[in-house]
């Protein structure tokens, strides 16, 4: 059997589904033990701080790329044709996850701290992200025409 075939950023994989089984784990205790809501909502508040500096992060990368590659926001945060196939899969599951379990876990405990769930999974989106700033395959930005020259005008008498 062929060694596992291996892609640039695996660490970004890996911390997608390590905050995603966190989160995953932390909402479902909280969820079902009142006492444990106070450590699902700081471990929802901290992916969704996170999150959100990594977003920033990949869009800065995104942005200086953007140069000298066409970046489109599903390519760059959905991986639509940007990743291989296993990267996008296991980064957009990671996300779906974190979507599922955040709406489950609200729906089951409206109005409670548990509903601060569903700020967790801008850190899987925004990996995602990351992910496709640093390591995607975009197609390279097309030069941009030479301007024309004005030809002087000349006053009419």
């Amino acid at each position: 059997m062929p060694d596992e075939e291996t892609y640039p950023g695996q660490g970004v994989v890996q911390a997608s589904w390590a905050g995603t089984v966190i989160f995953a784990l932390t909402a479902i205790l909280g969820t079902l033990v009142s006492a444990a809501d106070i450590v699902a909502l700081v471990v929802s508040v901290a992916m969704f701080l996170i999150g959100t500096g990594v977003f920033f992060a990949a869009f800065v990368r995104a942005v200086n790329r953007s140069r000298t590659d066409e970046i489109g926001v599903m390519n760059l945060f959905f991986l639509d044709t940007s990743a291989p196939r296993p990267v996008r899969l296991s980064l957009l599951a990671s996300f779906l996850v974190e979507v599922v379990v955040a709406i489950a876990t609200a729906a089951l405990r409206t109005n409670t701290s548990i509903a601060f769930g569903i700020l967790a999974p801008v850190y899987g989106l925004s990996l995602s992200g990351l992910w496709g700033a640093r390591y995607g395959t975009f197609p390279k930005r097309a030069p941009k025409p030479a301007a024309k020259q004005k030809r002087p005008t000349t006053p009419r008498q």
